[in-house]
């Protein structure tokens, strides 16, 4: 399961989910469904996101560990 920091990042840097979506190519409710997990983003789409924050893909998206 692919994890985020997004709504913790976008918060500490004052954005709001339609500010982020904007500078991400994405609209407002993407981003929600993106940080509550319940839409995993395109590759372009991540580093729109990680290129908004100036992070690094690893500092922004991980994958979990499936208990088996």
């Amino acid at each position: 399961m692919m994890k985020n920091k997004v709504k913790e990042l976008r918060a500490r840097y004052g954005y709001s989910q339609e500010t982020l979506g904007k500078e991400a190519g994405a609209t407002r409710q993407t981003i929600a469904a993106i940080e509550k997990g319940d839409y995993v983003p395109s590759l372009l789409l991540a580093l729109n996101i990680c290129r908004a924050f100036s992070l690094t893909m690893e500092e922004v998206f991980w994958l979990e560990e499936e208990k088996k």
